[in-house]
């Protein structure tokens, strides 16, 4: 089975927020930080990438921990994305 197939999403409003949901992102699964979009009007959402389970834990403890210092818009995880969507993801890719 290929690891990194699934991708989850966070939008918030606001850079705290943001910064809140992809560090408990980080810390509570193996996963990839992909990038960020400053959506507009203060939307931000976040993309990690990793296995499922550890996707699904990551935006769920995304979820709890951003949604301590802000809104949570939405949410999603998507379990073996079709590779077209990898277009869309890649304008989001931060360049280390």
């Amino acid at each position: 089975m290929e690891r990194d197939n699934a991708l989850g999403f966070i939008e918030t409003y606001g850079l705290v927020s943001v910064l809140e949901a992809a560090d408990a992102m980080c810390k509570a699964a193996e996963v990839e930080l992909v990038g960020y979009e400053n959506v507009a009007s203060g939307l931000i959402s976040v993309i990690v990438r990793g296995d499922i389970g550890a996707v699904k834990t990551a935006v769920e403890a995304g979820i709890e921990a951003a949604s301590k210092v802000g809104k949570i818009y939405s949410s999603n995880v998507i379990a073996r994305p079709h590779p077209d969507i990898e277009k869309i993801v890649a304008k989001h890719v931060i360049d280390w």
